[in-house]
């Protein structure tokens, strides 16, 4: 049996490289080209043609009338301490709620927690409209932020119940 030499070993390893090379070159010019005739031939994903304009869709959303909101303490038998110095929350983002215009009104209550650490808890509908109108309602109160409420200068949760008016 012969042994390779080591010139044949190098040379064979040398071409192997280079076939290596070669196939992925070829490969990612096919790559390239594909995408080519597909993204030319093909709408991109996520756009459809015969979508409303958004204009359109604009026109027939109105604004909910301003909210009024009520803060109590939350606290349960003995939970908290009895504030000497109380601060109710205070809003730093609540926008409301875009809904389909609608020709009646109805008045809708939600209650929710402000909590210590300002975020929108538990929210639900005491009284409300239609469930597709109050998941948005609720959508919306679930994004609100508040400075939280203060008992004694210590950030604690509050309730809140508010009133929208829906036209």
């Amino acid at each position: 049996m012969k042994i390779p030499s080591c010139r044949t070993t190098t040379a064979r390893v040398k071409r192997q490289r280079l076939l290596a090379l070669l196939s992925l070159l070829v490969l990612s010019g096919l790559l390239a080209w594909s995408s080519l005739v597909w993204s030319s031939a093909v709408a991109p994903l996520g756009v459809n043609p015969q979508r409303t304009p958004l204009s359109q869709l604009e026109s027939g959303l109105r604004r909910v009338p301003a909210h009024i909101s009520e803060f109590t303490p939350v606290s349960g038998p003995l939970a908290l301490p009895k504030c000497g110095s109380i601060r109710p929350p205070e809003a730093l983002l609540t926008p409301d709620p875009l809904l389909p215009a609608d020709d009646h009104e109805v008045p809708v209550r939600v209650s929710f927690i402000v909590g210590s650490d300002g975020h929108v808890h538990s929210a639900f509908v005491l009284d409300g409209a239609d469930p597709g109108e109050d998941e948005a309602l609720l959508r919306a109160v679930r994004q609100w932020r508040y400075r939280p409420a203060l008992c004694n200068g210590v950030p604690t949760d509050s309730e809140a119940r508010v009133r929208f008016s829906i036209r």
